[in-house]
């Protein structure tokens, strides 16, 4: 997309002149800077759309100018491209876990890409919170808090509820993804995979017609990271890209974020239309909860879109809902009763509750819930 402002920080100036002109000639604003710290402060003072920098400079590493980026407010969401001289698989990780969108290497024939790159970073910085379905996110503060039982229970109501509506869910929990397990995925398409997938390739289209529909929940799933070492393969710059995606594809997308609270998910978070948080009884969860809650604040985020879930997990004792709310200072939503050994037979035999106990109380809590967060999604989607 054209149009948009460019700073490009390099500090070989003919690499510097010419990817700037190259830029100008398809019609965006291009701003330079010789240097990494002289690529802050143009960065904080002009607020370019998109910065393309060199990581391989003299007075800053780009891993360090992404994560001063980064943990500045004013910079903290522009797209970050990697154009490095540097073609070495370990500088390339090292730069996307700092904070870098893309990571490409200089050649010949790199400029097309950088461009390509550019508008696809653009579209997705302005539209992913505007286009397309509507994005629920799933999180806790702990492990051990059903969280991704939650998600794919209340996903499959989703459809049972509303069956005109198209649903995909995403698990997004790092390093290993937990959805799989529970509802019977046994493919070799994931979160992974599609990442390192070329964007041309992970197109509405692609994700409409290629993610594989779960027959007993009725969603369409992106399982996550099969184990530890494929999760380090992850490409967490096209991650936003791939939501953007799914959001064109389907009418719901559910993504399963765990208890990850970082540079990769807190953009999914602030740009979800609602927030389910699950919350365990016991005090610790209870209380981490509100550290996660009260640092969500401070990002702007307002109650209204979240969704606190009291969840039994693991036995009738710890705070009562009343108790929860006090130390969180949020209304919890709903209440889910305890199962006993029912929730972890059902995702044994990878079926939804509300199959597998019909006539159990959760089951008709699922449902109502389910409801309640559909509408309460729309309403605030539509403002």
């Amino acid at each position: 997309m054209a149009g948009n402002t460019i700073l490009v920080v390099d500090s070989d100036a003919a690499s510097l002149n010419y990817v700037s002109a190259a830029l100008s000639e398809v019609g965006h604003r291009v701003l330079q800077a010789a240097s990494g710290r002289e690529g802050l402060v143009v960065a904080w003072r002009d607020h370019p759309d998109i910065i393309v920098m060199d990581p391989v400079m003299a007075d800053l590493k780009g891993e360090d100018f992404a994560v001063r980026l980064r943990s500045d407010a004013r910079t903290s969401k522009t797209p970050l491209v990697a154009l490095s001289s540097d073609p070495a698989q370990s500088r390339s990780h090292s730069c996307m876990d700092a904070g870098f969108n893309e990571y490409l290497v200089k050649t010949a024939q790199v400029v097309p890409v950088l461009v390509a790159a550019i508008g696809r970073l653009a579209r997705t910085a302005v539209s992913v919170t505007k286009e397309g379905g509507l994005l629920i996110v799933f999180l806790s503060a702990k492990g051990g808090t059903g969280t991704s039982s939650l998600c794919a229970n209340i996903a499959m109501n989703f459809v049972a509820n509303q069956p005109e509506v198209r649903v995909a869910v995403a698990d997004m929990v790092l390093p290993i993804g937990s959805i799989a397990e529970i509802v019977g995925y046994a493919g070799d398409q994931n979160l992974v995979t599609v990442t390192g997938m070329p964007s041309s390739e992970t197109t509405p289209d692609f994700f409409r017609k290629g993610l594989t529909e779960m027959t007993n929940w009725h969603f369409h799933l992106l399982a996550g990271s099969p184990d530890p070492e494929s999760g380090n393969q992850l490409n967490v710059g096209r991650i936003g890209d791939i939501v953007h995606s799914l959001k064109l594809a389907y009418d719901f997308v559910f993504l399963d974020l765990g208890r990850s609270l970082s540079r990769i998910s807190l953009p999914l978070i602030e740009s979800a239309d609602l927030i389910v948080m699950i919350v365990s009884t016991d005090l610790s969860t209870v209380t981490l909860t509100k550290t996660v809650w009260d640092y969500l604040k401070t990002k702007g985020l307002q109650a209204s879109s979240v969704y606190p879930i009291l969840n039994r997990a693991v036995g009738l004792e710890g705070s009562t809902k009343a108790e929860a709310e006090k130390i969180i200072g949020i209304e919890i939503k709903t209440a889910m009763p305890y199962l006993g050994g029912n929730f972890a037979l059902a995702n044994n035999l990878h079926q939804p509750i509300t199959v597998k106990f019909p006539n159990d109380t959760a089951a008709i809590v699922l449902k109502d819930a389910s409801q309640q967060m559909a509408n309460l999604a729309r309403r605030l989607h539509s403002g």
